[in-house]
C-alpha cells in the first residue's frame, strides 16, 4: 500500500469554498477546525465536536477520505 494510512478515529476536513460574505461565526468555525487556507486538508479526531463543527461548515469543506 502506498500513502499515509487513515489513524483510528480520525477525520480529514478540506476547505473547498471560500468563506466570503459568511458571518464571523463560520469564519471562526472555519479557524477553529484548523484550516488555514483554501484547498488544504486536516486532520482532526472523529469526536462529536468536531463532527458538528464540520455540520455548520457543511457548504465550504469536504470530508476526505
Amino acid at each position: 500500500m502506498t500513502g499515509k494510512q487513515k489513524t483510528a478515529g480520525t477525520v480529514k476536513v478540506k476547505w473547498v469554498k471560500s468563506d466570503i460574505g459568511s458571518t464571523d461565526d463560520i469564519r471562526q468555525t472555519i479557524k477553529g477546525l484548523g484550516l488555514r487556507k483554501m484547498n488544504r486538508v486536516v486532520e482532526r479526531q472523529d469526536t462529536p465536536e468536531v463532527r458538528g463543527m464540520i455540520h455548520k461548515v457543511r457548504h465550504l469543506v469536504v470530508v476526505v477520505e
